[in-house]
């Protein structure tokens, strides 16, 4: 029990030893500007102070959002999800894999859960004893399971998701701006050392690496972000990039798009004021979100309707709501798509 504790302290610490590497090298690259560069190279007052200020502005929020990013604490599921006392007693008794599934089936009638596992299952975790909500993924590294995980990033030691995840976004946002103020100021005088224009002092080691090391990590950081820029505009986390949801109808990789605008409003907030600042703006409580059922026939929507107590008569909706204050709303907009119907039904949360 022992070694076994001191082996999980000893894993914990070494999990740091990527974050004390990235603030070595920030710390060293505040040092290099501020000192090397705009202290002892540049020799314009009005361009030391004009440099200092714009440096200071995104170096500030790079920090401010990086360091948001590791310690904003992952969100778990809510406590609706873990299985009442006497199913729970049951799920522990039963033996049979098909009998446990029926106890599950029948407290996830009651929450908000639309996605399923790959053979059709609900989304139970054994380990935290919950009915996983949708996007809800377990974490080895952080044992728990974190509400819209995206990925366990070593470089903030912590997982991405629900929480953390505007600010991690703009942690890459900032790190790139950072990356490329520093280049684009300091290139300038990389070019008179190389060049041997300047005389050679200590600062040139600085300087010359310094705009090595932001150029290399400028074109790393901005692939990341471009990436995750994509992934914010088609609603998608890391993980459903790779493997597609599983709904009740089959895999659907744009099952929680909502179109480009609401997809971004879901991370970011309905609030422009609040978009670039690593605050907390991002919409709904993580254990459910608004999605959407695509290529279902008539008949089969129907049937999904009247299971969440809604039907569509006429074109009106009926709204019901089920488990932890969800409301649903059907919409009866049809098209043809491929010679077949499109049934859209949107399940939006209560304002």
């Amino acid at each position: 029990m022992a070694p076994s504790h001191a082996l999980r302290c000893c894993k914990r610490a070494l999990n740091w030893i990527p974050v004390l590497f990235i603030n070595l090298v920030v710390g060293w690259s505040y040092y290099a500007y501020v000192v090397e560069l705009c202290v002892y190279t540049i020799p314009n007052n009005a361009e030391r102070i004009s440099y200092l200020v714009i440096f200071h502005i995104f170096f500030t929020m790079f920090i401010w959002s990086y360091w948001k990013t590791i310690w904003s604490k992952p969100a778990g599921p809510s406590t609706a999800f873990g299985l009442p006392r006497a199913e729970k007693e049951l799920y522990e008794r039963e033996e049979r894999a098909e009998m446990q599934q029926e106890i599950l089936k029948k407290v996830a009638r009651n929450l908000p859960v639309y996605t399923r596992t790959a053979g059709g299952a609900i989304r139970y975790c054994d380990h935290c004893q919950v009915v996983k909500p949708d996007r809800c993924h377990h974490c080895s590294t952080c044992e728990m399971c974190v509400l819209k995980m995206d990925h366990h990033c070593p470089w903030v030691n912590n997982c991405v998701g629900f929480s953390n995840y505007k600010y991690f976004v703009l942690f890459l946002a900032y790190a790139s701006l950072y990356c490329a103020v520093i280049c684009a100021t300091v290139i300038q005088y990389f070019l008179k050392f190389w060049t041997k224009k300047l005389p050679d002092t200590h600062a040139k080691f600085h300087i010359l690496f310094l705009f090595f090391v932001a150029a290399m990590f400028f074109i790393s950081i901005l692939s990341l972000f471009s990436y995750h820029l994509w992934l914010v505009g088609k609603n998608r986390t890391t993980i459903e990039a790779f493997r597609a949801p599983v709904f009740t109808n089959g895999p659907d990789k744009n099952g929680f798009s909502l179109g480009f605008r609401r997809n971004g409003a879901e991370v970011f907030g309905d609030q422009a004021k609040y978009w670039i600042f690593p605050v907390f703006s991002s919409l709904g409580d993580g254990n459910s979100f608004v999605t959407r059922l695509v290529h279902i026939d008539p008949e089969r929507a129907n049937s999904v309707l009247q299971q969440n107590g809604k039907s569509l008569v006429d074109g009106e909706t009926k709204p019901s709501v089920l488990g932890n204050n969800i409301q649903h709303t059907a919409d009866d907009n049809k098209d043809k798509i491929n010679g077949g119907q499109l049934v859209a039904v949107t399940m939006e949360s209560d304002p």
